[in-house]
C-alpha cells in the first residue's frame, strides 16, 4: 500500500476519522487501534511476514523486562539473546544468499567447485527498519537510558507504527515511546503543517523522483548504448531520484504522524547543499547515520582514540551502512567510497566545520560555498553510480564508458521537462533551506492569494504526473 495510491488514501481517511472521532477519548483504545491498523497496513505487502514482526516485537519486549529484572551478570545474556534473534532474522532473510553466493564465487575463482543450496526468500519489506527500532530499544534499556516498557501494546505500537514501518525514519524508544504513552491533543496548527509536509513529500516523490526514474532507469539498464555525457546525465538524474524518493517518503511519514499528534525524528536536512561529505552525512538519512554513531561508532571509542583506531571506526560505520542497505557488493563499495571521502576531513580535523546550513544569513552562496557544494555533489553522485548499478562490474564499466571522447558530445536524449522541474525544485529547496522542510514557511509573509496559488500549483502537478504511467515503487522499500 503505497502512500501515493488511492488504496492508501481510502485507508488513511477511514483511519483518521476513527482515530480522532471514535477512539480519541481512550488512550488505550486509540493505541490498540493504531496497532491493528499498522498490522493491516503491513499485511498489504505480504501477510505471511507478519510473524517476523510479531517475533521481533515479543523477543525485544520480553528481553527488556528481563534485563530490568535479573541480576547484573545476567543482563548481558538477555541483551545478546535479543540482538542475536534480531540479527539472525535479518541475516537469514536479507543476507543468507549473499554470503552463500560469495563463498561459491570465491572457491570457483580458486578452481574449487562446491555444491550448496540457496533459499528462494522474499525480502520482507521494512525488516531493516523495524529491526533497528527493536535493537535501539533493547540497547537503551540495557544502558539505563529508558525503563523497560511494561505494556506490550504500547511497545508494539512503537515498533510497528505504520507511517514509519516500511521505510523509516528509524525512531528511538526514548523519543517515540513517551508519545505513544501520552494522550494526543488535536492541534489545528500541527494538522495544517502535517498536510503541507505531506504535500511536499508527494511532490518530491511523484513529480521529481518518478520523472527522474524514467530516464535514470533507461540509462542505467542500457548503459552500453549511451555516450559518456548521457551516462553522466543518468547518474545526476538518479541522484535526484533517490533524494526525491527517500526524502519524499520521510516527509509524508512525518506529515502523517503530525496529523495523528506525533512528532517523528527529522530524516533529511537539504543534503545536496552540503559543503563537504561530513556535512552531507549529517543531513542525509539522519536517523540511520545517528543510529550508527550512537550504537556503533561511540561504543567503539568514537574520536577519543588513536588516529589509526579512528580510521578503523570510520570504515566500520560506513561499511555497515553500505551493508545495511542490501546484500550486494555494490552497497559495500558505496560505503567504502564514502569512508575514503571522509578521511581527509578526519586528518585535517575539519569534519565538524560546517554545522549550520550554508549561506544562513545570505540569499545566495559565495563562490567558495558554491564550489564546495558542487564538489560534494559530484563526489556523492559518483558514489551513487555504485549504489544504483546491478554489480561492481557494471559500475566500473559504466564509469569507464563515461571517460571517453563521447563525454564531450551532447546527450542523446535531454529530458528538458524533467531538468526544468529539477531546477524549480532546487530553487524552492534553496529558499526554504532554513526550515524543517522546504515549503514550511514559504510565502508565509506574502498574500494569501499567492500562498494558495502556490499550493494549488503543487497539487495540480502531483495529480498531473500521477495520471502519467511513470509511477515507481519507493526505492527504500527494498532495504
Amino acid at each position: 500500500m503505497l502512500f501515493n495510491t488511492l488504496n492508501f488514501s481510502i485507508f488513511f481517511s477511514v483511519f483518521l476519522f476513527i482515530y480522532w472521532f471514535l477512539t480519541n477519548r481512550y488512550l488505550k483504545l486509540q493505541n490498540l487501534f493504531i496497532l491493528i491498523s499498522s498490522y493491516f497496513f503491513y499485511s498489504f505487502w505480504d501477510y505471511r511476514f507478519l510473524f517476523l514482526l510479531f517475533l521481533s516485537t515479543i523477543v525485544d519486549f520480553y528481553s527488556g523486562l528481563m534485563i530490568e529484572k535479573v541480576s547484573i551478570k545476567n543482563k548481558k545474556k538477555w541483551l545478546w539473546f535479543s540482538i542475536s534473534i534480531n540479527l539472525g532474522i535479518l541475516a537469514v532473510f536479507k543476507y543468507y544468499n549473499f554470503f552463500i553466493t560469495s563463498i561459491i564465487e570465491m572457491f570457483s575463482n580458486s578452481g574449487i567447485k562446491i555444491d550448496t543450496w540457496t533459499l528462494q526468500l522474499i525480502l520482507p519489506v521494512g525488516i531493516s527498519f523495524y529491526t533497528f527500532h527493536g535493537l535501539s530499544y533493547i540497547i537503551d534499556v540495557y544502558n539505563n537510558r529508558i525503563k523497560a516498557e511494561k505494556n506490550i501494546i504500547d511497545y508494539a505500537v512503537f515498533v510497528s507504527f505504520f507511517p514509519l514501518l516500511v521505510a523509516g525514519p528509524i525512531e528511538r524508544a526514548t523519543h517515540l515511546l513517551p508519545q505513544v504513552k501520552s494522550k494526543r491533543i488535536f492541534s489545528k496548527l500541527e494538522f495544517v503543517d502535517g498536510l503541507k509536509q505531506i504535500l511536499w513529500g508527494l511532490f518530491k516523490k511523484v513529480v521529481i523522483a518518478d520523472n527522474c526514474a524514467v530516464y535514470a532507469n533507461l540509462i542505467f539498464n542500457n548503459s552500453d548504448d549511451y555516450s559518456g555525457s548521457s551516462l553522466v546525465l543518468g547518474a545526476v538524474l538518479f541522484a535526484f531520484q533517490i533524494y526525491g524518493d527517500f526524502s519524499g517518503y520521510s516527509d509524508i511519514a512525518i506529515g502523517i504522524a503530525k496529523l495523528l499528534g506525533f512528532d517523528l525524528i527529522r530524516n533529511f536536512s537539504f543534503p545536496y547543499f552540503s559543503r563537504d561529505i561530513a556535512e552531507f552525512w549529517r543531513r542525509w538519512h539522519i536517523s540511520l547515520s545517528s543510529w550508527f554513531k550512537d550504537y556503533v561508532y561511540i561504543p567503539l571509542g568514537g574520536s577519543n582514540v588513536s588516529k589509526l583506531k579512528q580510521i578503523f571506526n570510520v570504515f566500520v560505520i560506513f561499511l555497515l551502512s553500505g551493508f545495511w542497505h542490501g546484500a550486494n557488493w555494490t552497497f559495500i563499495f558505496w560505503g567504502f567510497l564514502n569512508a575514503v571521502y571522509f578521511l581527509p576531513l578526519l586528518f585535517l580535523k575539519t569534519n565538524r566545520k560546517h554545522i549550520q546550513i550554508v549561506a544562513y544569513d545570505n540569499n545566495f552562496p559565495s563562490i567558495k560555498e558554491l564550489c564546495q557544494m558542487l564538489l560534494t555533489f559530484f563526489l556523492t553522485t559518483f558514489a551513487w553510480i555504485f549504489f544504483r548499478s546491478r554489480s561492481l562490474e557494471h559500475a566500473f564499466i559504466f564509469i569507464k564508458n563515461i571517460f571517453t571522447k563521447s563525454l564531450f558530445y551532447l546527450p542523446r536524449h535531454i529530458p528538458k521537462n524533467t531538468i526544468l522541474l529539477i531546477i524549480i525544485f532546487i530553487t524552492i529547496e534553496w529558499f526554504g533551506r532554513k526550515n524543517k522542510y522546504a515549503i514550511s514557511n514559504l510565502f508565509v509573509n506574502n498574500s494569501i492569494f499567492i500562498r494558495w496559488f502556490f499550493y494549488y500549483l503543487i497539487v495540480f502537478s502531483i495529480f498531473y504526473y500521477s495520471s502519467i504511467d511513470i509511477s515507481q515503487q519507493f526505492i527504500y522499500f527494498q532495504f
